[in-house]
């Protein structure tokens, strides 16, 4: 039985990436892949965060990549939110961390003010 674009399969995830899960599908065993971008509509940062090896789970068949592997979608399985969430920002840096970066900047901006002509009529 051949598996169409848009069909909604039963699968069960059998390995965990960075880039994405790899289920397997419970009617013909084949494997395909839910990228990390199909997972879900908020913004995934580890994979791991949203699913679990064993964890069986429901996915739409997206087609076939041009090497005949299963492109498959968690995402298109749920509602799209009104807004979709931002990434959370990263705190700002230590203090002491932007004292050496400004520091090594203004050494390093200093440092190019010399052109390596300059540097050569000084060595003669």
């Amino acid at each position: 039985m051949a598996i169409e674009s848009g069909a909604v399969v039963e699968g069960k995830v059998t390995r965990v990436e960075n880039y994405g899960a790899f289920i397997e599908l419970k009617d013909t065993g084949e494997v395909g892949l839910v990228h990390i971008s199909q997972i879900a509509h908020e913004f995934v940062r580890s994979v791991s965060d949203f699913l679990r090896e064993g964890q069986e789970i429901t996915v739409k068949v997206l087609g076939r990549d041009e090497r005949g592997r299963l492109d498959l979608s968690i995402k298109e399985m749920q509602d799209a939110p009104e807004e979709i969430p931002k990434p959370k920002r990263i705190g700002k840096q230590a203090p002491q961390f932007e004292a050496k970066l400004r520091a090594f900047m203004r050494d390093a901006k200093d440092r190019s003010a010399v052109s390596p002509l300059d540097k050569k009529k000084k060595k003669k």
